[in-house]
């Protein structure tokens, strides 16, 4: 049995991943204390939806998919419950396995989860980090449990902040890139509806060319870019107006912040 704790976007993402996956209704169950939005996760996936101690209590893995700032209480709120041998998933940005572990019973099994919000449409990109007390075979269930909504690497807990910078919120940054391309393109004169399709089918031929030619980026970028054309007019103007170094520090930004929520 699977509990996941947090019906929000990202729990629901889970739930709806391992639903679609072939994981029936009566091995799942949900916490959630909202009444309406218990009913609505009921009629959707047919999943039973009870509190957050009884939902720890059922379950043999529990997913806390909740805010670094709530990770706290929540796991105040159901430690009572749970009992050595269970396996608990966080999946809050900047919480380590230590501060899970000191506030679980002992023999209890902690992984750390950075997913990320594709993981809506099955393309999320999930990193995993085992606890002290975490075996393979925990490592190989937290897997086989994000697998249903992406991809999942193996890394050391010690790179979680990095990863969180990059793939965690990495989807934000992405998008802005999107927004600000669909604004210049009405701003050249495009309607805006006909620069969303040019700018967002941009992105998905690029992704593909990247994923299935696994030629290295400043390759593909220098096959489009000609000798004093169009396309190197406008990467001077992003040399100079440092959007490199202005990517790094806002990575560099979101690093650090993980690393305060985790403190």
């Amino acid at each position: 049995m699977t509990a996941i704790i947090g019906a929000g976007v990202m729990g629901e993402t889970l739930l709806s991943g391992l639903v679609r996956a072939g994981r029936r209704p009566d091995e799942l169950v949900v916490g959630e204390k909202r009444p309406e939005r218990a009913e609505e996760l009921t009629a959707r996936y047919g999943v039973p939806v009870v509190d957050n101690l009884d939902a720890a209590r059922r379950a043999d893995t529990v997913a806390l998919v909740v805010k670094p700032q709530d990770m706290g209480a929540v796991l105040e709120q159901v430690a009572p419950a749970l009992r050595p041998g269970q396996l608990v998933v966080s999946l809050a940005a900047g919480i380590t396995t230590a501060y899970v572990e000191e506030r679980v019973p002992a023999g209890v099994a902690v992984v750390r989860v950075m997913p990320n919000t594709p993981a809506l449409v099955d393309e999320g990109m999930h990193a995993v980090s085992g606890g002290r007390h975490a075996t393979a075979e925990h490592l190989d269930e937290v897997e086989a449990l994000l697998s249903a909504t992406g991809k999942v690497v193996r890394i050391p807990e010690a790179q979680q902040d990095a990863v969180t910078a990059i793939s965690g919120s990495g989807p934000a940054y992405v998008f802005f890139v999107v927004e600000s391309m669909i604004e210049a393109g009405v701003h050249l004169g495009l309607p805006r509806a006909t620069a969303t399709e040019l700018v967002v089918q941009t992105l998905v031929g690029s992704a593909a060319m990247l994923r299935e030619t696994g030629t290295h980026p400043t390759v593909l970028r220098e096959q489009v870019t000609s000798p004093a054309g169009t396309t190197a007019a406008a990467l001077r103007e992003l040399e100079i107006h440092k959007v490199r170094a202005a990517f790094l520090a806002a990575m560099e930004a979101a690093r650090d912040r993980s690393r305060a929520l985790g403190a």
